[in-house]
């Protein structure tokens, strides 16, 4: 736009004649203006002459009152920078250290020791410096190059506070010292405090525990470690890294450094988790910490052993049903897997997780919350109670002016708060991926439910008598590739085997690991490509889909045409918003390109390793810019696991060929058959 003209004095105007034509609309305005600063009057009347002159007392008035009537009626109000950004004095503190980070959150206040003070910008005075300021002046003061407000009703106030000072407890005051702030105001940290503070942010190395069965990878021993730093010093950790990294796997080898170190011979672990993860659970510490000895507390058969395991698995539903139970034990650490079940601080589920005692807690959950901040609070309130002060608190210091004014300043100053108790990674960077090999498998187990059960039980036997009077060994073999048939489709869901086209996906063990992981997925903003050998079960797989994400995924199966498959590959790769491939094996297991997908799911296995890699490399191959996330879905005590793990052992099947298939299964006698396929 045109530059601004220069303004012209006031008594030019009024004694110049050449403003003349403008002279009356100014002296209107003016004498509007002089209803509110009665100075003008006089100002006016001899001339403009003298400029006005106020005293200290009467600056605030100005400032406060009249300004914004100026500026109001479209009047610019040229002040100094300082003047315009007035300072008022705020409660604050001068932090000191105490000793090593080594007493726990909960006697945080033994790491530092404080003294209170008044900050005035970022000058510091102690309470005797600021009645010697205030005891001389009032009003708009200059103090070390700023403008000071001096309001009686504040420095009364003040006074109050530092007679009676609030006692921050040692979460709070941890906070305090971490952010750097109290109250809006800055808070001064000595150099023994920050040193205190750079070690409870800084991880050195941890030799690993002897006894694990893992070589963890670099991000992995970082995470480890600073697991473990936080542990022994009795702070609670929230690890958020992205799926697929191994959050598990560090969290075992943390607890099992813990048994080595000898911190789990009074107080015990208490690891809390889903009910589809149970299963998954009690697998990796069998394999990567055999030396952890384990107990699941679940079913209606529970019972506390009096022998205690050093690590007690259980579920969320169960912490609450036996809330009383666990309460009375010793516990070093209590962890909850999908942390995201206690995000509703309200929620009778979280009150009682919350309400177990223990020497340190952990989070695990690989769903952002970055945009959801109360439910962060919930979390980190578990894993280190009281550290972000209450949630009505929280929202009104961080949670509003990060998500509503988008305040950086707020935002850097929550980062420095949760640093040293919030780890997260995501698989794009740099630090993780070169350590990261491109391809991920993951075996994920399940539980038949009771219904699967008695299914699976009735099918085998009467299989198993059929088989046992066939004696023509074509024949038999095709009994046998029947009943695999019949248990692969139980495995998946009853409604599949008994042909009933729908039902509910609560009733297959498997369905509800596959939605929880298809969860995840989705809260990552990843795709996904889902493999089925049956295209009755990928019906199913969609309208499941459907129902929980608002939106069926598309389904590639052998009835579709080439040309729709096309479109179909075309739209998945390039829409944003299709998340989800369905695919049975056989028409989408070679030949597709799907590299928009950074996660495979087998729903059911084909037991040939050379047909699952060639379903995989769908999504694996040549222009695969992310790591790819492979899940095998396996249903435990099923003959899925003693297959899954002939396999795994190599046991004379190194030499298969795409072309097997599950033929060798079917040279198995009897007996063998009856123990790969009958339930334990």
């Amino acid at each position: 736009g045109a530059a601004r003209e220069k303004p012209a004095p006031l008594a030019d105007l009024l004694g110049n004649e050449s403003w003349r034509a403008s002279r009356y609309g100014v002296l209107q305005t003016v004498a509007l203006l002089a209803e509110f600063f009665p100075p003008l009057n006089a100002y006016v009347s001899a001339g403009a002459a003298a400029p006005i002159a106020l005293a200290p007392q009467a600056l605030p008035a100005f400032l406060f009152d009249t300004l914004p009537i100026i500026r109001l009626l479209g009047i610019r109000a040229l002040l100094p920078k300082a003047l315009d950004r007035l300072l008022r004095p705020k409660l604050s503190m001068k932090v000191e250290a105490k000793g090593a980070p080594a007493s726990g959150l909960l006697n945080a206040a033994d790491l530092f020791r404080f003294d209170w003070t008044v900050a005035i910008g970022a000058a510091q005075l102690s309470p005797a410096e600021f009645e010697q300021l205030v005891a001389r002046a009032e009003g708009v003061i200059q103090f070390k190059g700023e403008y000071v407000y001096l309001d009686p009703l504040e420095i009364a106030k003040l006074r109050a506070q530092l007679e009676r000072p609030p006692q921050p407890d040692g979460a709070e005051l941890l906070r305090i010292a971490l952010a750097e702030e109290y109250g809006g105001a800055p808070v001064l940290l000595d150099a023994d405090a920050r040193a205190v503070i750079k070690q409870l942010t800084e991880i050195g190395p941890v030799a690993p525990p002897a006894g694990l069965n893992a070589a963890l990878r670099p991000y992995q021993e970082r995470g480890y470690a600073w697991l473990h730093r936080n542990l022994r010093a009795g702070f609670g950790s929230v690890i958020a890294d992205d799926m697929g990294l191994g959050k598990t796997l560090q969290v075992i080898a943390t607890l099992l450094k813990l048994k080595e170190e000898g911190a789990l011979e009074a107080g015990k672990a208490l690891v809390i988790v889903p009910t589809s993860l149970l299963t998954n659970w009690a697998r990796e510490i069998a394999r990567f910490a055999p030396g952890l000895s384990t107990e699941v507390f679940h079913g209606a058969a529970r019972a506390l052993a009096k022998g205690r395991p050093d690590v007690l698995l259980t579920t969320y539903g169960m912490a609450r049903a036996d809330l009383a139970k666990l309460k009375k034990l010793d516990w070093r650490v209590v962890v909850v897997d999908e942390a995201q079940n206690i995000k509703n601080p309200a929620a009778a589920q979280t009150k009682a997780v919350k309400a177990i005692p223990a020497g340190a807690f952990i989070a695990m959950s690989g769903t952002p919350v970055e945009n959801r901040l109360s439910e962060y609070w919930s979390i980190m309130d578990f894993a280190n109670r009281g550290m972000l002060g209450t949630l009505a608190g929280f929202d009104k210091e961080f949670a509003a002016p990060i998500q509503s004014r988008h305040d950086r300043q707020v935002a850097q100053r929550f980062q420095r708060v949760t640093a040293p108790f919030l780890l997260r990674r995501l698989k794009s960077d740099k630090s993780v991926i070169s350590d990261l090999p491109d391809k991920i498998e993951q075996d994920q187990y399940c539980e038949l439910s009771g219904e699967q059960s008695a299914l699976y039980e009735s099918v085998l036997r009467e299989a198993l008598r059929v088989i046992a009077g066939e004696s023509d060994a074509f024949q038999r073999q095709g009994l046998v590739l029947q009943m695999i048939m019949a248990l692969k489709q139980i495995c998946n869901h009853p409604a599949q085997y008994l042909k009933l086209g729908a039902g509910e996906a609560e009733r297959s063990g498997k369905a509800q690991l596959f939605l929880e992981l298809l969860d995840a997925i989705h809260a990552s903003h990843e795709k996904v490509i889902v493999f089925t050998q049956f295209r009755e079960m990928g019906e199913l797989l969609a309208g499941w889909i459907g129902q929980r994400f608002g939106r069926a995924p598309q389904f590639l199966h052998g009835g579709v045409a080439r040309k729709r498959r096309d479109e179909m590959v075309e739209r998945f790769q390039n829409d944003r918003t299709e998340r989800v491939f369905l695919l049975s094996l056989k028409a989408g297991g070679t030949g597709l390109n799907l590299t928009a997908a950074s996660n495979v799911i087998h729903y059911d296995l084909w037991w040939n390793p050379a047909v699952e890699a060639q379903a995989t490399d769908r999504a694996y191959r040549i222009g695969q810019l992310r790591n790819v996330q492979v899940h095998r879905l396996i249903t435990r005590a099923t003959f899925e696991e003693k297959i899954n793990d002939m396999i795994a052992a190599k046991r004379g099947l190194a030499d298969l060929t795409v072309g097997a298939g599950e033929q060798w299964i079917g040279n198995l006698s009897n007996a063998e058959l009856r123990d790969v396929f009958s339930l334990r």
